[in-house]
């Protein structure tokens, strides 16, 4: 393969293996994760609980043993839109094709360990879109308001950033106004800031630090705000075994949940323009922490706890742009392939040749731009009075 299909297939495959690794921890925190596994994890791990099927009636899923999440999923049916529509998407193209995905065509769902519509495997944050959007007949770019503000638009948006490989501010474009058909507020500007990551780490020659650039570049309000204090914090973080409080006490500020993640405050997850969404920001921080070690980014988001399997969906597919395929363990793929009964290599593949049929057209586009505005530019040579005295005769 190719730099651009390498990179691609780091990113999306690195994001499936921290979303299968990280499912398992989510919602717990440090202490209770170490003790469940007798220390930090380390790899594929069985679920905290042994009885998965009843421990949590709202959320009967089998979480661990290599089993994706809706993370992914949902990061595959975006995948699936886009080589469909082949170009950019908006808010429309989410009504017009996501939306039927997730509500009229089976597929093998890990956690349910049965094919079923993704409808029913996804949380209630997502459902939302097919109540909005089939069923409630709103407006695609406003269909997000009124949602709960959390990272549920935001962690499948990493096809974004690679169908926008090297424009970053492309990609932020791009991925708000797809979001405005889930999210609003900071849970929207989260999914913008993440998928210009993704294009930025897509470049040849970037780096974490430049990744963490881009963001605070184009991040917004409490965004912002929250990923320059994790990141302030990460630099002096020299083991994320020992920093995960660190980072947590750093984005605390900005997260709206509260301490207890499984209990959020009565404030938790509305519109404000001075909060984040935690997950991107300790993402970021990860990425820091580590220096852009995949393996080191994505075990310090799994076990950062609360919502691990997005965290280290973001750290993961962000530090696997930048390291390529070769940057992630074979052990680890070959554990989610095995299983999630799927092959986590296969989107990249597909992003890659969806980039590059997006990069033709946006050059069509601006050649077509290009001549119109050198017209303009000809025509505007030529003198008022000459012109108006031409127009007389």
């Amino acid at each position: 393969m190719d730099l651009l299909e390498d990179k691609a297939t780091g990113a999306l495959a690195g994001a499936a293996i921290g979303d299968a690794l990280g499912g398992a921890a989510e919602g717990n925190t440090p202490e209770a994760i170490q003790e469940r596994y007798d220390g930090f994890i380390t790899g594929i791990v069985p679920p905290f609980l042994s009885d998965w099927k009843n421990a949590r009636p709202i959320s009967p899923y089998h979480k661990g043993d290599g089993h994706i999440t809706d993370d992914t999923l949902m990061t595959n049916v975006l995948v699936e839109v886009y080589d469909t529509v082949r170009d950019h998407l908006d808010a429309f193209d989410i009504a017009a094709h996501l939306v039927p995905l997730l509500s009229s065509e089976k597929r093998w769902i890990p956690e349910l360990e049965t094919e079923s519509l993704l409808l029913h495997r996804i949380f209630l944050a997502e459902k939302w879109l097919v109540t909005r959007l089939q069923y409630g007949h709103i407006d695609p770019r406003e269909a997000g308001v009124g949602n709960i503000v959390n990272c549920g638009a935001t962690m499948y948006v990493a096809p974004i950033g690679i169908v926008n490989a090297g424009s970053p501010d492309g990609a932020y474009a791009e991925a708000i106004d797809v979001a405005g058909a889930h999210q609003s507020s900071y849970g929207r500007e989260a999914a913008g800031v993440y998928a210009a990551a993704v294009a930025e780490a897509l470049r040849v020659d970037s780096s974490v630090d430049q990744v963490i650039a881009v963001a605070l570049r184009l991040a917004k309000d409490g965004t912002r705000d929250a990923i320059e204090a994790v990141v302030e914090a990460a630099v002096s973080v020299t083991d994320w075994r020992s920093g995960l409080a660190t980072l947590r006490k750093a984005v605390e500020p900005f997260d709206t949940v509260g301490p207890n993640y499984r209990a959020p405050a009565r404030d938790a997850r509305i519109p404000s323009r001075t909060k984040s969404i935690e997950e991107l920001p300790i993402a970021l921080g990860m990425l820091v922490a580590a220096r852009g070690d995949y393996s080191e980014s994505v075990l310090g988001s799994i076990n950062y706890g609360r919502d691990s399997d997005s965290i280290a969906v973001m750290a993961g597919s962000i530090a696997g742009a930048l390291g390529g395929t070769a940057s992630l363990p074979r052990e680890w793929v070959d554990g989610v392939n095995e299983g999630s009964r799927m092959d986590i290599f296969a989107t990249g593949p597909t992003m890659a040749a969806v980039a590059r049929d997006v990069w033709a057209a946006d050059q069509r586009r601006f050649d077509s731009r290009a001549g119109a505005m050198g017209a303009l530019a000809a025509s505007a040579a030529v003198p008022a009075g000459i012109a108006v005295a031409a127009g007389a005769k």
